[in-house]
């Protein structure tokens, strides 16, 4: 697996990573625990060494998970977790955002036990709190940063100001925001400050949530437990519309014998060497096929071919429900 540097920083990575979540929490009921721990030791024995989890994956579950998977590898691996919520222990529901020094360093704390770990290499914040400044936010994890507990600091669906003002205090390693085929906004703002800052991004959903597959149509039905259930842009009518844009990927993927996946992979990864996708399964065939992504190149007629294809595609639906999008910071 060929490996790549989040910006400027000294944290280097394998060019795809495994975003844990789906084996936890969204994406319909939790795999069996020794599946999930299958596939992410089979993951490690393909050559990945970034791992994506959060205290809110379960929550709590992913962590505990991912930290087991992990600890007979654990010097080998770059393990990322993230805070930003308050979460009811009693219920494990989430009580809303809470991103205050204190709740950091209580988080911190578990995060440590669950994943079995003395530090934790990558502390995203997983969304911006309005009620906290982001100076203080960065400034307690420069502590700990200072502490060995933490070793690069990171946001979350962060907007230029709240990164640039994070910066000031303790250098953000990596953003990770949603970044694909069929949403493509980082471009606008985004992408251009990491990369005059020397930020790593790591988009998360680069297969759009498994529709830039080419295996959901409008006829799929989700586990009663999938969140995509309540995601405009999945539902029957965005799907039989957004069938458009997957038909114009599969003609090109098909003409260079690879799949949908694979080349919506390799897209994002040919946008910048910064980048650092971070795919998630369940399955082991498909993290193969996945895998595979980073090592196909896309040449500059390919990439124009696909632009121009996209162009001919309006996306329908939002990407989040309303009360989520809410939580994105502008």
């Amino acid at each position: 697996m060929k490996k790549r540097a989040l910006g400027k920083s000294a944290l280097e990575v394998s060019a795809l990573g495994l975003g844990c979540m789906g084996l936890s929490h969204s994406y319909g009921q939790p795999v069996d625990r020794q599946q999930g721990i299958a596939l992410i030791r089979a993951a490690v024995d393909r050559g990945v060494t970034f791992f994506d989890t959060a205290e809110m994956y379960g929550p709590f579950t992913n962590e505990e998970l991912v930290g087991e998977a992990l600890a007979p590898v654990r010097d080998q691996v770059v393990i990322a977790t993230k805070f930003g919520f308050e979460v009811d222990p009693a219920t494990r529901r989430p009580r809303g955002l809470n991103s205050r020094p204190e709740h950091i360093r209580q988080v911190a704390g578990a995060c440590l036990k669950r994943l079995k770990t003395d530090r934790i290499d990558l502390f995203y914040q997983h969304r911006v709190d309005p009620q906290v400044p982001i100076e203080d936010v960065a400034g307690t994890i420069k502590d700990l940063i200072g502490e060995g507990k933490v070793k690069h600091f990171g946001l979350s669906e962060a907007g230029v100001q709240t990164i640039r003002r994070a910066h000031a205090v303790q250098p953000v390693t990596a953003l990770q925001s949603e970044y694909s085929l069929w949403w493509r906004e980082p471009e606008e703002e985004i992408l251009p400050a990491l990369e005059d800052l020397g930020i790593g991004f790591v988009p998360f959903s680069p297969l759009g949530r498994g529709f830039l597959s080419g295996t959901i149509d409008a006829n799929t039905k989700f586990d009663s437990a999938d969140f995509r259930n309540t995601v405009p842009r999945f539902s029957p009518e965005a799907r039989r519309a957004n069938q458009a844009l997957i038909e114009r990927i599969g003609q090109i993927a098909g003409r260079k014998r690879i799949t949908p996946a694979q080349m919506a992979l390799a897209w994002v990864l040919a946008r910048k060497p910064w980048i650092v996708p971070i795919p998630g399964t369940t399955k082991l065939h498909r993290l193969e096929e996945n895998l595979a992504a980073a090592d196909i190149v896309l040449t500059r007629d390919d990439l124009a071919e696909i632009d121009r294809a996209l162009a001919q595609v309006t996306v329908q639906g939002a990407r989040y429900p309303e009360q989520m999008q809410k939580l994105v910071d502008r």
